[in-house]
Order: structure tokens, then sequence, then C-alpha cells
């Protein structure tokens, strides 16, 4: 919520729709709680700012009544009962007066630091908050109003100052001469007009002004006016003197609670400590920014203005970079409009539209890598709909968050970018985007912003800066036949800025007039009549024609053959790629330091990895017109097939030889690798899938499987296999041919594969497709996919080297979801076996915590799953494998929880958390600290448990992680809350988890979220007979076949609360029947397995239910009945 008291009181949400307050009593209620936002107000504080001196007879009845009111406009949440009082639950920020005072702050410290503009965009902000009198709707607020009509005119006083410090004194001067009329005896403000009309060579009216100033105040006040206007008026009398305008000094503004990162840097010098970085991914520049002062003030305009700004214009323009200038400083400008930060997305390196939402998720850090089982937690996890739509996950990551998104270079995939840009601003109002494109989105809303060619004076000022960073001592004005041959240079280039860079290179070995003399043949379209009726990127052809022409013939191979690459390349894959056709590979280096020179290649070195760090390698691309130019040359000169083939060859080699890596102590350099390569890689799956090179394809994605998974793109593997797996026959089609035994994976070699590999291949895919539906019951479900799950059966047996290794091993996926559950154990015996009969350390491992996971929900099984775990962790950590480290401690962790061992339960999941952790793997970091949540709970220290169930919450919102634990830690803190009475927090908790879960949930999740929605409500007190019905379909839901394999004692928890809701519903007609199901639960649960405290909790109170109604001797009887029932017995029972 967002409130205004500069003004008329006023409420409305985030998104700007306004909030209906009522009458003026309503209205003075919420200004005295804004007044004071997150502070408690006394009860009798409050009935005298509302009634002043005439308060009704009963003020106290009266306040409540208000508040009430209040409550039902806001919402309850938004006002905090306390001792004696109310507060207002909002920050400071919410607050249009305390926004306006902190705007006002930082824009005095702007000043102050010498950066007038940022101080005028910030005071501008603070002052278009007022829309009337403060105040206006307390009776009794004159010191409060009058305090903050204060501020304003100090505010005023300083943006002025601002105004004089840019050199727009005669701008200024009219607004400025009428606020002196009403404040003459302000003398501060009354210097501020005198500078003002010095400054616009005004100095006689400033000397005229000076003496009606000074008979004013003798006339009023019997005074001189003090030092500053004296010494003023001293200036003013030495005509010969030229004025040097310098930042006024001006009243100190109060100070803020909080600035600006930036602002307090740049308060504090050079040598002060960094304040903390502002959240976001953009990149500080490398070279200077020059001109364009108007585009950025009106671009900071139309972002304070509106959610979708277009940059529009042609390629080479500017268009990137005073996108990243302008989201920058209008973030600076406007601390408290995104502060979730500004996020860049290029999608120049996106050469397929459907992957447009994949870059802006990874550009906005929502990919993780995720620590995850591949069965039992796999299954409970119950995975989104979100993971197949990357349009629904962006939208998710953007809800609740205050984000300005800069698109660039959106006009190849012009289509896709309108669709999301559309679906974002749509589903999340907090996020406003800045595109870049040469032509518009078309999307409802779109503001259009040209990027227009430089002026004269800029483009020459950019030419000096640009050509002295290439030329050490060059100068535009160095002698006049050189200033009038730069202005004809950036004349002809029509002002655009990479003309014009890249004629700045030249100065290194060519002079200006040779430069410019070039430009009679090669730019002739940029000053003919006829340039406009040509497409816009010929401009940026002629200008890379000519610098195409200044490349001998190695450097235009090596430059042509960059264009293959997808988001830029190192060296070594450079050297690989671009080699042959008479250049060696020793050579590359070398010619691409000459197109470095030359701008035509553009070298950064790596960013830093998600470790935090150092940077790595230079890593080599090119600009977006020049990699359009070059490729248009690959395939003049005939080599785009070989150039494609060898960039596929390289970046299969990569995933190839990385897969092994991710399996020990290089794991997350390894996966750090993949991730900077993605593009390429998806370049090159892509190439292979198109040009139906089958044997390529499979190798690519059977070597990528795994490191997907990691870093959960489940996207790209679905995608991806479903691709590949289409391009030969299903080996699983009837009739289905056993698979052989094979100990050397198909990818243990380059391709091609012989013909048994080959085979193993398609399977593998397949299985790989397989594990990417886990989400998609009904698909699973389905007849075809059925038929494809009895083959995987038929082709697999337990115990082979295929099915002990990864992607082999997902072949429990189809013993499970056909049913198989029962076998499930034998077959991972069997699996163990294998894998110490063939000496597989990392399988063996993989597979022992597997079953480790499996035998924590069987009877009798806690021994030998500790065993297991044991075991895996040993062998890991001697691999130096931290996910398979990190899920054995946390498999050893749940057995300990289900002992009743919590302590022991902690220790491991904080030794999980580490692991983790040091592979980046924040999402199963949180659902870690989750578990350890729950465990403080049942050690007796529920607050603490409580606390760090929140702080999941809030940092998984904040950090876009723990899709996986956000659901399971919402369940644990509803459960928590349930066990202290606070029914309708849980209930909220709860029925969100519903909300997302319900259309695509399993049952299983379904039926368990109903049962305690229903236990919530017996414990509120209900007793309608609606409660049988919702409990038995929530019973029938948790009977789902995959229970057995999830949590076996799930339906049977279901019959305490049935004993609960029998009581409630049929009072002493149930309870015989509810005293059976207490004894049926005690029959049927796992006895080995120590019941959480809330399934304890939940006994006790039904047990106490029951016996209220039932005589001792009758409990008795009816509980030893129950237990003799079966589960579906005991069910009928209700």
């Amino acid at each position: 919520m967002r409130y205004g008291i500069l003004g008329t009181t006023q409420a409305g949400l985030a998104d700007g729709t306004p909030v209906a307050l009522g009458g003026a009593r309503l209205r003075a209620l919420l200004a005295a709680l804004a007044l004071r936002p997150g502070r408690a107000l006394l009860a009798d504080a409050l009935i005298t700012d509302v009634w002043g001196m005439d308060p009704p007879a009963d003020a106290p009845g009266a306040l409540q009544a208000l508040v009430s009111r209040l409550r039902r406009a806001l919402g309850r949440s938004a006002i905090a009962s306390v001792d004696g009082g109310y507060l207002l639950c909002a920050e400071p920020d919410a607050v249009d007066l305390h926004r306006f005072e902190r705007l006002t702050a930082e824009g005095g410290r702007a000043l102050d630091a010498a950066d007038p503009g940022r101080a005028a965009a910030l005071l501008d902000e603070a002052l278009a908050l007022w829309r009337g009198p403060a105040l206006a709707d307390l009776p009794d607020a004159a010191v409060e109003a009058a305090r903050a009509e204060s501020r304003r005119l100090d505010a005023l006083r300083t943006r002025f100052a601002a105004d004089l410090a840019l050199g727009w004194a005669a701008r200024a001067l009219p607004s400025l001469a009428v606020l002196c009329q009403d404040h003459p005896l302000d003398e501060p403000l009354q210097a501020l007009r005198l500078r003002a009309l010095r400054d616009a060579g005004r100095t006689a009216e400033a000397l005229a002004a000076y003496e009606e100033i000074r008979t004013g105040l003798a006339d009023r006040l019997g005074a001189d006016p003090g030092p500053e206007l004296r010494a003023l008026h001293a200036e003013l009398l030495r005509p010969d003197r030229t004025a040097v305008p310098a930042v006024p000094v001006v009243p100190a503004v109060p100070a803020a609670p909080a600035v600006a990162a930036d602002v307090l840097t740049a308060a504090a010098g050079p040598g002060a400590p960094a304040a903390p970085a502002r959240p976001g991914n953009l990149r500080a520049r490398l070279t200077s920014f020059v001109g364009r002062e108007h585009d950025l003030a009106a671009l900071r305009a139309d972002l304070a203005g509106h959610r979708l700004v277009t940059l529009l214009g042609p390629g080479g323009a500017g268009k990137t970079r005073l996108s990243q200038e302008g989201a920058e400083t209008a973030a600076a400008a406007l601390p408290d409009a995104w502060p979730h930060g500004v996020w860049l997305a290029e999608l120049a390196p996106v050469d397929d539209p459907r992957t447009v939402p994949e870059a802006v998720l990874t550009a906005l850090g929502a990919r993780e890598t995720v620590v995850r089982s591949t069965t039992a937690e796999g299954l409970r996890a119950a995975a989104d709909h979100a993971v197949r739509d990357p349009h629904a996950r962006l939208a998710e990551h953007c809800a609740g968050r205050r984000m300005l998104l800069v698109l660039d270079n959106c006009e190849h995939v012009i289509g896709a970018a309108a669709e999301l840009a559309e679906r974002l601003l749509t589903a999340c109002p907090g996020v406003t985007v800045l595109a870049t494109s040469r032509e518009p989105l078309a999307v409802p809303g779109e503001v259009l912003r040209p990027v227009e060619p430089l002026p004269d004076p800029v483009a020459l000022r950019l030419l000096a800066d640009r050509g002295a960073a290439a030329r050490p001592g060059f100068r535009v004005d160095a002698d006049e036949e050189t200033a009038v041959v730069c202005a004809e240079i950036c004349r002809r280039l029509d002002g655009l800025p990479l003309a014009i860079e890249l004629a700045a290179a030249r100065l290194r070995m060519m002079t200006p007039r040779q430069i410019a003399d070039r430009l009679d043949d090669r730019f002739r379209l940029l000053t003919s009549g006829s340039r406009t009726l040509l497409p816009r990127q010929q401009t940026l052809r002629a200008v890379v024609d000519w610098s195409w022409d200044l490349t001998d013939e190695p450097e235009r191979a090596v430059l042509r053959r960059l264009s293959v690459f997808a988001g830029g390349c190192d060296l070594a894959a450079a050297e690989e790629v671009c080699a042959g056709g008479g250049v060696d590979a020793v050579e590359v280096a070398g010619l691409l330091g000459s197109l470095i020179d030359k701008s035509l290649v553009v070298a950064a070195p790596d960013a830093p990895g998600p470790a935090g760090g150092p940077a790595g390698q230079m890593r080599y691309r090119l600009l977006e017109t020049v990699a359009e130019y070059a490729g248009e040359r690959l395939d003049e000169a005939a080599e785009r097939a070989d150039a494609e083939r060898r960039h596929l060859v390289c970046y299969r080699e990569l995933a190839r030889t990385a897969d092994p890596l991710l399996r020990g102590p290089r794991q997350r350099a390894a996966i750090d690798r993949l991730e900077r390569e993605h593009d390429n890689l998806r370049t090159a799956l892509r190439r292979a899938v198109a040009a139906g090179d089958e044997h390529e394809a499979l190798c690519l994605v059977l070597s990528l499987q795994w490191f997907w998974s990691l870093r959960d793109h489940r996207r790209d593997a679905h995608t991806w296999s479903l691709a590949v797996g289409s391009l030969g026959p299903s080996p699983f089609a009837p009739p289905v041919a056993p698979a052989p035994d094979l100990h050397e994976r198909p990818i243990d070699a380059p391709p091609p594969m012989d013909p048994e590999q080959f085979a193993e291949a398609r399977r593998q895919v397949r299985l790989v497709s397989l594990s990417t539906l886990d989400s998609d019951m009904e698909a699973l479900r389905s007849p075809q996919m059925q038929e494809e799950l009895s083959g995987i059966i038929a082709a697999y047996r337990g115990g082979m080297p295929q099915t002990c290794k990864v992607p082999g091993v997902l072949w429990y996926f189809a013993v499970l979801l056909t049913g198989r559950w029962e076998n499930l154990t034998g077959l991972l015996d069997d699996a163990v076996e294998a894998c110490r009969g063939y000496g597989y350390d990392w399988e063996l491992a993989y597979v022992l915590q597997l079953r480790s996971r499996v035998l924590n929900d069987r009877r009798g099984r806690l021994d030998q799953a500790t065993r297991d775990a044991d075991e895996a962790l040993r062998i890991f950590l001697g691999l130096g494998d931290a996910w398979g480290a990190s899920e054995a401690l946390a498999g050893r962790g749940e057995t300990a929880e289900k002992r009743g061992e919590y302590e022991a339960a902690a220790r491991d999941f904080k030794a999980a958390m580490v692991q983790a952790e040091e592979l980046g793997a924040h999402g199963q970091t949180l659902m870690l600290r989750a578990r350890l949540g729950g465990v403080m709970t049942e050690v007796g220290r529920p607050e603490e448990g409580e606390r760090m169930l929140r702080e999941v919450l809030a940092d998984a919102q904040d950090r876009n992680s723990g899709r996986d634990a956000v659901p399971f830690t919402r369940m644990a803190l509803a459960v928590q809350l349930s066990l202290t009475g606070r029914t309708q927090e849980a209930r909220r908790e709860l029925l969100l988890v519903r909300e997302a879960f319900a259309s695509h949930g399993p049952e299983l999740f379904l039926g368990l979220l109903d049962g305690l929605l229903v236990a919530l409500d017996v414990d509120e007190g209900q007793h309608g007979a609606e409660l049988l019905p919702r409990l038995r379909q929530a019973l029938e839901l948790t009977r789902d076949p995959l229970t057995e394999m999830v949590d076996p004692d799930l339906p049977v928890v279901q019959l305490l609360t049935g004993a609960r809701v029998l009581v409630a519903v049929r009072g002493a007609a149930g309870a015989r029947d509810a005293a059976r199901l207490i004894g049926a639960f005690d029959a049927l649960r796992a006895g080995a397995l120590v019941p959480a405290l809330s399934i304890r909790e939940g006994r006790s109170r039904a047990e106490a239910a029951v016996r209220a109604l039932l005589a001792d001797p009758d409990y008795t009887a009816a509980h030893a009945e129950g237990g003799g029932l079966s589960l579906d017995e005991a069910a009928a029972l209700l």
C-alpha cells in the first residue's frame, strides 16, 4: 500500500489503484497513523488527532469503530493492534511525506557532491508528491503541517540551486521570482534570485533587485541584509570580473533514514568504503559517455511515468549504451522506483525466438543449481507447470518485485520480445521495461523514444574522446584544417556513434584527412537523397564495408568465422573454430588482437562466476551488426558449413569432456564453464537437430543432461531430449528388444557411435525426456506414455552396467510410474551389488544415497538407510563431489529425523547446507534450512524454528530460489502456526500452496493439503456436515499409488483428523467410530518411525475429544476394535 498525506489523505495499491476511504474522520485517522508509520500510537493521542477538542461521548468505542472501517478499506493486516493503541504497518517510504523527506535529503547531498543533474531529478520527484496542503484532514496539525511546508521551501531552494549549477539560470528565473514575491524576507531564496539574474547576464537587474531587498528588510525588520547577500552585492559591483557559477550554499536538509548507495559513495569521496551495491547486473562501462544529456533527461521522465519505453533507431545509433546509462541514472534519480534493481537481458545472442524467455530468466539470475534426489524427493517436490512454461517462470520471478528490465536488441526476435513484454507488464505491476529495437514492439502502452544521430558538436566530442584513446595526444582542434576535416567526418557519418568510433580507431594508422578521403566512395549513400529509402542497416553496412576493406585476408577469415558463435567465445574456441583455410591455429590470437584494435571484435574479461571468484580468461565477441555482416561474408566465401561443423565439434567436445568433471572436485568449475557457454551449446544443438545429425545431437544431449539437472535447466532438458528423440524411431515401441549389457557409455568416445552404443543412446535420450515430465501426471498416465514405460521395463533390468549410471539409472522412474514400487527396493539392492562388482565408485554412492531415501519410509529399514547414507557420504567426500555429499547428508538427516534423533538431524542438515552452498545450490540450501527449521520445533525451540522458516520464505523471494523449498516451507510453517493456535495465519499459508498446485499437483499432495485444511476447521470449532465429504475426498487423494513410495503413512495420519471430524460432526454418535480410527492409526502406522510433534499433538487432541464423550472401558474396547481394521475398513467408517 501507498499512503498520501501531502494534500487530501489518500491510500492506493502499489500499481496506483486508489482505495476508497469514505468520510473526513476516516481520512483523519489514516493521516494520524501515516504521519508516524510503524509507530504505536495510544488511543488517547489518536482521539485527539481525529476529533481535536471535541471528542464524542464514547471516544474509545468510536475510535475502535473507525479502526474497523479503516481495516475493511485497507485490509486487516494494514492496521495492527498494540497495547492501548494502534499502528500503521508500513515502512516510512510508503507514506508520501516521509518519501518526500528522504528524496529531498538525497537531492541536497547530490548537490553537495557536485551532481546537480541527479539533485534536480531527485528534487523534482520529491516536489511532485505534493498535491495540496500537508495533513489537510487533521484538524489540529498546524505544527506538523508548518514543519512540512518549511521542508518543501527548503526543497524548492535546493532545486533552484541545482538549476543554477546546471547553467539553467534563465529558465529558473520566472518561477524563482514568483517564489521570492511570496517570501520577501527569505534571504537565502533572494540570494538565489540574484545569482540567477547574474548568471543570466542581467547584472543591472540583479543590482536593482538587491536594492529592493535591502529596502524591504529595512522597512519591515529595521535590519540590513545578511553576510551572504552583502557578499553577493559586492561581487555584482565588480563587473570586470568574470563570474563563475558555483553550487550555492543552501540550507541543510534533514537527514533521511535511507540513502542510495551511489549517493553515499559519491559524497564520501574516492577514499571512502564503497556502499553496498544495488541489485542488478548492469556492468561498469569502460569508456566515457559523451553527450545525450537531453536524451537521458527525457528517458528518465519516460521511465518515471510509463512502464514500457522503447529506444527506437537504426543499428549503431547508440541505443544499447543509452539504455544502460539511462537505466542507471533513472534508478539513481528514483531510488524507490525499482528497489529490486536494474537488470539487463542481452537478446543479441538469442537466435531462436522461443528461447527469449530463457535468456531473460538467465539474465535475471533465475537459474539455480538444484540438488535433488531422483525419486522420492523429486516426486514429493511435485514440479511446477512453470518449469515447462518459461513465461510463467519469469512472471513468477518478477511478481511482487519492483524492477527495471532492459531488453536489449529486440529487433531479430521482435514477436517473442513483444509477447514477453506484454505478459510481464500484465502479470507483474512492479516491472518497468526499457527496450532497444530497430522497430516498435507494438505493445499497448508502449512509449517510443527515438534515438537520433548525435548533433555535430556532440559527434565531434565523441570523435575527440575516442580518437585520443586510440592515438594519445590527438585533438580535433589541433589546427584549423584538422578541425574542419573532423567536422566533415562526423557530418558525413551522420553522427552515428558506432561509425564514429570505428573511424576513431583508424586514427592509429591514418590521419583525419586520409579517413575523410576514404569516405568519398564508401559512404556516398550516407549523404545522398536516396539514403533514407534503403534499409537502416545499409548505413552500418557501409561503415563495416569500409572497415572490412582495411583488413587483410587472414583477418577477414577469422572475422567471418567468428560469426558462428553465440554469446562470444574464449581464445581456445576461437583458435579451434577460426583456424583453417590458410590460417594456422597459432595465428588466431594475433589476428584477434588486430581485429580488436580495429574495433571489429570486442574483448572483455570473463565476469566472475556465481561464487564471486575472480574473472577468468578474456572473451571475444562481435558487435551485433558486425556479426550480421560477417555472417554474410561467410556465406559468400562458402565457408558456413565448415565453420558451423567446427563450432559443433568444439562445443560437443566441451560438453562431452566436462561431463565427468561434474562428479568430482572440479564440479563447480565445470558447472560455471558450461553455464558460460550455454548459448554456444544450444546453438550447436540447434544446428545438429536442423541437420538431422542424430549421432551429434544424441552426444550433446547425453553430455549435457547431468549439467541440466544440477542447474535446473529442465526446460532445456525437456525441449532438446524431445527434439533429439524424434530424430529416430522409438526404441521402446513394441516389440522391444532387450538392451545388452554395456559398460561403456555412448558419450565415452566422440561420434559416430557404433550400432550398440547408437541404440543405447536412443534409449537414454528417451529416459532423459521421461525425467523431465515428473510434474505432468496427466502426460505420464496417457496410453502412449504407458506404452513407452512398458517398453523401458522390457528393455532394461536391474543390475545392468548402464542402469547403474546416469542417465540409465533414470529407468527407475519407469518402475515407479508403472506401479511396481514393491520391486524398487529389490532392484536397488541389485544395483548396489552390481556397482560393487563393476568397481563403479560414484555410481555406487549415487545408488546408495538413493536407496537410503527409499528405505527412510520403509518399516524396519532405518538402520540400513543410515548405513547406506554413511557409505555414500564417505565415497562422495573421497571423490570431492559436493552434490553427492549434500545429498547423502540430507538423506542421513532425514533418517535421524524419522528416528526422533533431532540433534543428529540438525547437524546433518547444517553440514549438507555447507556442501550445497559450496556448489552454489541456493534452492537446496533453502530446502535444508527449512528442514532445519522443522527440527528446531521438534527439539523445543519453536520460536527459532518459526524464524528460520520465515527467513527461508523471505530469502526465496529475494533470490528467486527454492521453487521446491517454498511449498514445503509454507506447509511446515502452517503446521507450526496451527500448533500455537494461529489458525488463520496457518490457513493463509496452506491456501497459498493449494492455489499454486491446484491445477497440476499430484493427487497425494493435494490430499495432504486438503486434510490439513479440514483439521484447521476443526481447530476453529467448525462442525458442519460438509467436513466429512471433504475429508473423505482428501483421504482418497492421499491413497494415490505413488503414496506407497513417497510416504506410506500419509493416509494413515488422515485417520486422526477423521476421528476429530466424527466427533465434531456427529458428537456422541460418532465417538465409538472415532475411537476405532485412533486404534487403526496406532496399529497401521510404521511403529519404528517417531511421529512428528504435529502428529503427536493431533493424536492427543483426537483422543481427548473422544474420551470426553466415552467412558474409559468403552474407549478401550473401541480402540482395540480399530486395531484390527485395515486401512480400507477404517476409511469406510468415514
